[in-house]
This record gives structure tokens, sequence and C-alpha cells, in this order.
């Protein structure tokens, strides 16, 4: 059950489009200004203390659940598509597709990576782009974690830097270019109404995982796979591997990886870092040499980690993840 707790405000530490984070003298937290409106120093607020309580991975953070120095706030929507739908803080917040009605479903051979975890998103990127420098990358980001789009500070520093063309936020996460009821209409936009040449799909910050094989919200990465296949795009599996990581379940090839690859129902391509790393022969497994990938987020001013991990603590997960940029890189050019 949820734990909430008042403060008072007592400095504003940052703010972008969407996000404020605050000093409260019950401690550090963000306001998402989209669904409660913004807060100022002094105002009385009501912060969600649970994750932070539960020692959860919000860093610290509590949430800003409303501001008690105001009777009624109010920003009307583009539309009448609800997203948080059926919760205190659902919100108009529109969605593409009714701009779209007529939006062609085929994907036209548009590569698209799919990954389990948000850090492999820039390793993607910029591997891509090495390979493809003009490509156009439009990041889809589900809700199998955090929903705001813009609480992620890699988003925002990816879009500042150009690594990524534009963003769309599926299912119930929120706040991205376009807003998509669902990851295939996702995709659907992508191809038409941004004219990407490439998408990666991956859930935002934060992964829900148990340690049982299905208990894990990357299984999602299965029917984004048989998804992407079945609107004709060319699905690339983006491996999750690490070899920084303690927990046996996730050295080299991660369980969740696995599980999800065994889930899919397509025939999809998957990147190999290295020959041997990962053997399946229900996909296509290529092997992919990895570009150096910390040097090419350095370049483009990227500091990324996996699970606390910089690129030289973890070599082998940025490895996997460039792999998967190469190879997508690679369908563009006609070599796949």
């Amino acid at each position: 059950m949820p734990s909430f707790r008042t403060g008072t405000v007592t400095d504003l530490l940052a703010e972008r489009p969407g996000l404020q984070r605050v000093l409260t003298d019950a401690g550090r937290a963000y306001a998402l200004t989209q669904l409660t409106g913004p807060v100022a120093v002094g105002d009385r607020v009501v912060l969600n203390t649970t994750a932070v309580d539960l020692g959860l991975g919000t860093g610290g953070w509590h949430v800003v659940h409303w501001n008690l120095s105001r009777d009624e706030w109010s920003e009307p929507g583009p539309g009448h598509i609800m997203k948080v739908r059926y919760t205190s803080l659902q919100a108009d917040t529109g969605a593409a597709e009714e701009a779209h009605p007529d939006l062609p479903s085929d994907l036209g051979g548009l590569p698209v990576v799919v990954g389990s975890l948000h850090s492999q998103v820039p390793a993607v990127a910029v591997a891509m782009l090495a390979a493809a420098p003009t490509a156009r990358i439009a990041y889809v980001m589900t809700d199998g974690a955090a929903l705001p789009l813009a609480l992620s500070d890699l988003v925002a520093d990816m879009v500042t830097a150009g690594v990524v063309t534009a963003t769309i936020t599926a299912g119930h996460a929120f706040g991205g270019d376009l807003e998509a009821v669902s990851v295939p209409s996702a995709l659907a936009l992508a191809r038409h109404a941004l004219a990407a040449d490439v998408a990666i799909v991956a859930m935002g910050p934060g992964v829900v995982g148990t340690g049982s094989n299905l208990g894990t919200t990357a299984v999602e990465v299965a029917a984004i796979l048989d998804a992407a296949a079945a609107l004709g795009g060319r699905p690339v599996a983006a491996l999750r591997m690490s070899s920084g990581d303690e927990r046996h379940r996730h050295r080299g090839v991660s369980h969740h990886t696995r599980t999800a690859l065994g889930l899919t129902r397509s025939r999809v391509l998957v990147a190999s870092p290295e020959p041997g790393a990962y053997e399946d022969e229900r996909h296509d497994v290529r092997v992919v040499t990895p570009p150096p990938v910390a040097d090419l987020l350095a370049d483009a001013g990227l500091r990324v980690t996996t699970m606390g991990r910089t690129p030289e603590e973890d070599p082998l997960f940025f490895a996997a993840a460039g792999s998967a940029g190469v190879l997508a890189a690679s369908l563009l050019q006609g070599a796949g």
C-alpha cells in the first residue's frame, strides 16, 4: 500500500518540460508537472514516499502527489485518450492516432531494435549512428517500467545530443513527442508520421524483476518482436549481456533475454558481439563486431550506466547493445 507525507518545498533544484526536481523538508522529490502542475518554493505538498521507504529504485526521490497550496489545477488535454487510466492521476494526453486515423500499418522493412533495459538505448543508438550517420532514430518507450518519459535524464541528454530524433510513448507511458495507444501503433507512427529510418523500443528507467523466469516486465520483448515482424518490420533483438553483474542469472546472456526469445514466435535477427556468445536455432543469430561504444558515448556527451556500472565496469553489456545497433544499420544499407 502507498505511503504519503506532507512537506514544504525549500528549493528548486532543476527543471525541464514535464519535470521539476525539488528539495523539501521531508527529503528530495520530483514533480511530474503534466500530472500535478508546477510547484514553487514555500508550497506545501503531499509526497508519495512509498518507493523510498521500501528502498526501491527511484534514486532516493519522493514523488509530489499534490500541491496543497492550490485548490484546483487544470490543463486541458489535446484529445480524449487517457493514460494512467482509472487512477487518481489519469490524464488526457491525447494520442497521435487521433490525428492519423488512416495511418498505414505496414512498416515497409523498418529496422526495429528491441531491448529489455533503458540503458541499452543510447548504446544501440550511438553504434547505429557510427555506421549510418544520417539515420533518423525514433525511440519508442514502453510502459514496462517508469511511465513518465520526462523522468529520464538519459532521454533528455540523447535528444539534446541529437542521438535520438524523436520520441514516442506507448501504452500508459507518457510525455513523448507523440503519444501512442500501443507499441504496434507507435511503430507505425515512427515509420509513417515521423519518417524514422530506425526504431529503438525499450522500457523507461527501471525494470520489474522477481528472479523467476516470467515474473519480469522484460518479457514484453517477445510481443514487441512478434508485432514488428507481423507489421513488415525487420526486428532485431538486443541481447542483455553482462560481464560485471554479480548475479549468476544475468552473467553472460541474461535469463531475461533467454526467456523473452524463447517466447518469441517469429524468427528474428539477434546480434551477438562474439562467436558462441548466444546460439538459438529458432532465430537468425548474427555475430557482429561492436564498435568502441564507450568512446562513442563519451563523444556524444552521454554518461550511461547500467545497474550502476559504467562501460568500463561492464563492457559486455555495452558491446552487445552496440552490436544490435550496427546490425540495424546494416539493414538500412541493404546488407541484411
